[in-house]
């Protein structure tokens, strides 16, 4: 489902240039999940794929001046209705974690891939996301074998507190229980 050049069949692809190589010699192992909505708690719009490519614009929305100068992206993004789009390749490295650990290890970009449902920590993700999370995550596992998952307020503690408490851990722990 994930092809050579690291793209997941089925989702659309938009590339994001907030990427790079991963480290000679770095396993992929883990899968963060996070949520976002730009503007924040609004839904539909672009302004997540404008983020993750550098397109912005800043007089759209007072937030979006807050943060027209980041340079982030994620490899998947779920929208509300399960749509999934993907923004860098598996095989590379997104900037979605930002400073973070993992079990004593430091820079989780290096070794993971990134998943934003859109959303907010406090409202439930809906059942097309979850179905569209599943189809990521056994895709992701029928390539790395062994992954782990933790949230971007695991890695980041203190720092970020999505996916929240909206986010269906014991789901989400069911779906890496029946991969294939």
């Amino acid at each position: 489902m994930i092809d050579a050049e690291g793209l997941l069949e089925g989702a659309i692809f938009i590339s994001s240039p907030n990427c790079d190589d991963r480290p000679q010699g770095a396993t992929i192992d883990l899968v963060v999940i996070h949520n976002i909505s730009l503007p924040p708690g609004e839904f539909g719009g672009e302004g997540v794929t404008q983020l993750f490519t550098n397109t912005l614009d800043p007089d759209e929305h007072a937030f979006y001046a807050t943060i027209a100068g980041l340079r982030v992206s994620s490899h998947f993004y779920i929208r509300r209705n399960g749509e999934i789009i993907q923004y860098v390749p598996v095989d590379k490295r997104a900037w979605h974690a930002g400073v973070s650990q993992w079990r004593g290890r430091e820079k989780c970009n290096d070794f993971s891939v990134g998943i934003e449902l859109e959303g907010t920590d406090e409202m439930p993700y809906t059942e097309n996301q979850y179905a569209a999370l599943e189809v990521v995550t056994f895709a992701m596992l029928e390539k790395y074998p062994g992954l782990e998952y933790a949230g971007h307020c695991d890695i980041s503690p203190g720092r970020k507190t999505d996916p929240g408490s909206s986010f269906d851990r014991e789901r989400y722990a069911g779906i890496f229980s029946r991969s294939p």
